[in-house]
């Protein structure tokens, strides 16, 4: 990992205000793993279940996450190219997503970025309620450049 944990963790959750007002908690931060939980406390819509900007949250920051476990954040930087989410039904608890990427892949993205100055990469995920159901469904697609 290219910084402490407690720092990646930090980043994760408190960097960006609104995260860090949405309560979101990073409870697994490794190379090419995380994972990350969105409550359902403070984050209601008008019907009690949990928001949709919530759920689009916790879709999206798996990729900023991998990134800060992941690679030298002095020599790169994430951009989110294109989002989608598919929701499958109403999620009425905490919300969990695990992201995953292999380390062949975080070496191909590396090295592309290396030596083309970006490399992309794409994240399609499921967010589970506490029982593993999927609530709904993500494809990100990111870039990873280089500074």
């Amino acid at each position: 990992m290219s910084m402490p944990i407690e720092l990646v963790r930090q980043l994760t959750e408190e960097q960006i205000a609104f995260v860090k007002r949405s309560g979101l908690r990073a409870e697994i931060l490794e190379p090419g793993h995380v994972r990350l939980r969105m409550p359902m406390e403070g984050n209601q819509n008008h019907i009690g279940t949990l928001y949709a900007g919530a759920l689009f949250t916790l879709a999206e920051m798996p990729g900023g996450a991998l990134f800060l476990t992941s690679f030298d954040a002095r020599r790169f930087y994430p951009v989110i190219k294109e989002m989608n989410l598919r929701f499958r039904r109403p999620a009425k608890g905490d919300i969990t997503v695990d992201a995953h990427l292999d380390q062949s892949e975080l070496a191909r993205i590396r090295r592309e970025a290396e030596t083309c100055g970006k490399s992309d990469y794409l994240l399609e995920l499921q967010l589970l309620d506490a029982d593993g159901e999927v609530v709904a469904e993500s494809r990100g697609l990111y870039q990873l450049r280089a500074h």
